[in-house]
């Protein structure tokens, strides 16, 4: 039997352990990965019916031979649809919500018709039957088995020859011939490989579940990753009610798209406005308060930036922030200090993103330097004003991509002013009834 340890971030295969992965850094990441004696065929170079052809000769993959699922979010998120031999990667913290939205996908693929089979290494049949009666109606196309064994697994597919195959979790199959146990590297990356070529041969959609580490990576190698066509990753902040099913590797279909979900006794309901979800309720313009059209995958969603500036009594003034980069506000700070000569260094800064959901794109810059003065002068921004734009170290507000889509959403959900770079203005007309937009040079 041979051995060898493999770094769980990376793949990266060593003869020996290391303390540190001399491909990618990490710091105790290697393990034992045992490897079995291979009982399949050897390469004898035998090419039989296999042939090359042309690529104008292969039918191409229409939207109707998309397997729709018949939730809009979770439609949207894939592209459309679940793609006949694709293989989808279903990735969360523990107790997110995975499992419950697998099962409703599934029961929602049964209701139109499809035959679907659910295998469960983590629960027992009677507890798969208890969540499907929380969840609403239980049909007959939908079958379920308990079982962790690889080679049962495939041989049950080629059984019941089922048109959706879902595995709850991979980290608990187990191929007979690896050596070591359920969950290691060698495990995780044969089961999924024999699962990808299974789908492939059956043109099966194929979604399987994997957990994650206290970093938030899938846990196993990023190979993982690489064998799948789809990864999806199911988060949100266990202090809220909603979900967010996030995109990000799609070979079908956009990437870094999002779905928004509420978690309800009942199970997980779509939200088809998530804007008015991340919106405060406020009747009235507060300081510090400002509205901030952003873009999740194609989707325009409007979010509240609050920030709080108090002043510090602390030899280090404190920097909080939440859903928001902390080295990208504190190169904001620095920028408003040097060209709006407002003084920060010896305050308290606070940014909180409304609703729990994080903010990445530089669209945001200009409504957190628009909170952050509205808070320390005790300026409120007027009711109904939106804000967009790069800030850049120059001082220069650069313009950011969709101008006009986050306009619309803007209008839509009842605000009118926009504050954006003039650049960005250039061939939008102005949304009907709007007061007035303030472009900035």
């Amino acid at each position: 039997m041979k051995r060898s340890f493999v770094c769980k971030s990376c793949g990266h295969v060593s003869p020996k352990w290391l303390g540190r992965c001399p491909e990618c850094g990490t710091w105790e990441s290697m393990v034992e990965d045992a490897q079995g004696p291979s009982h399949g065929h050897g390469l004898h170079g035998d090419t039989g019916s296999f042939k090359a052809i042309a690529l104008s000769d292969v039918s191409s993959l229409d939207e109707g031979g998309r397997i729709e699922v018949g939730m809009d979010e979770v439609d949207r998120v894939l592209g459309g649809g679940l793609v006949p031999g694709g293989l989808v990667l279903l990735g969360g913290e523990p107790g997110i919500g995975k499992s419950t939205l697998l099962l409703q996908v599934l029961m929602r693929l049964e209701g139109k018709g499809e035959r679907v089979l659910y295998v469960s290494g983590e629960e027992s049949l009677s507890q798969l039957r208890l969540r499907a009666d929380r969840l609403g109606r239980c049909g007959e196309g939908l079958f379920v088995a308990s079982e962790s064994d690889l080679e049962r697994v495939l041989g049950l597919v080629n059984d019941l020859r089922p048109s959706v195959l879902a595995i709850d979790s991979v980290q608990t199959l187990s191929a007979p011939d690896i050596a070591s146990a359920p969950g290691s590297v060698a495990q995780v990356r044969e089961s999924t490989a024999w699962l990808m070529r299974t789908g492939k041969r059956l043109s099966l959609p194929v979604i399987i579940i994997g957990h994650v580490t206290k970093d938030g990576a899938i846990a196993g190698p990023r190979v993982l990753e690489h064998l799948v066509d789809t990864v999806l990753y199911f988060e949100g902040d266990r202090s809220y009610s909603f979900r967010i099913l996030r995109s990000v590797k799609n070979r079908y279909g956009p990437t870094h798209e999002i779905g928004v979900f509420e978690m309800r006794e009942t199970g997980l309901e779509e939200v088809p406005n998530p804007s008015r979800l991340f919106l405060g309720q406020q009747a009235s313009a507060v300081p510090g308060s400002v509205i901030v059209p952003c873009m999740e995958g194609t989707r325009p969603i409007l979010v509240e930036i609050q920030a709080l500036v108090s002043p510090s009594y602390l030899a280090m003034p404190r920097r909080t922030v939440t859903g928001f980069d902390t080295n990208r506000l504190a190169l904001l700070i620095a920028v408003a200090e040097k060209h709006l000569g407002v003084v920060l260094y010896d305050k308290d800064i606070f940014i909180n993103v409304a609703g729990g959901i994080k903010i990445s794109e530089t669209a945001s810059d200009l409504a957190i330097i628009a909170a952050l003065v509205s808070s320390l002068q005790e300026q409120p921004v007027c009711l109904g004003t939106a804000f967009f734009g790069e800030v850049g170290l120059t001082g220069e507000v650069r313009p950011v991509g969709r101008a006009d889509i986050r306009l619309n959403e803007v209008a839509r959900l009842g605000l009118r002013r926009c504050v954006m770079p003039t650049v960005a203005s250039q061939g939008i007309q102005v949304p009907e009834g709007w007061m007035s937009c303030r472009w900035i040079p």
